[in-house]
């Protein structure tokens, strides 16, 4: 299933509290619950001023639709073509 990176637009992304992460968190994975198992959120990077989300989906249509129902900012949302790491230099 093809992999995406969701770049989110979230001014003090870096300062909100642990409940706040939460509540992004439970609002997330109900519209995850809604829209079945097509759609899988793997885990996001906070940092000072936006969110990035590491979802599986089969198109980046459900990946906008999840933002859409979320009341989620997906304002780049870019296939993953491949994945490197220290490994890949060996």
């Amino acid at each position: 299933m093809p992999k995406y990176l969701i770049e989110r637009d979230i001014p003090n992304a870096g300062k909100l509290s642990v409940e706040q992460l939460k509540s992004i968190s439970q609002t997330s994975c109900g519209v995850l619950a809604s829209l079945g198992t097509q759609i899988q959120w793997q885990h996001s990077y906070v940092s000072e001023n936006k969110i990035y989300c590491v979802y599986l989906a089969p198109n980046k249509e459900l990946v906008k639709k999840h933002a859409n129902q979320g009341g989620f900012p997906a304002n780049l949302i870019s296939e993953v073509a491949s994945i490197i790491d220290p490994v890949t230099a060996e």
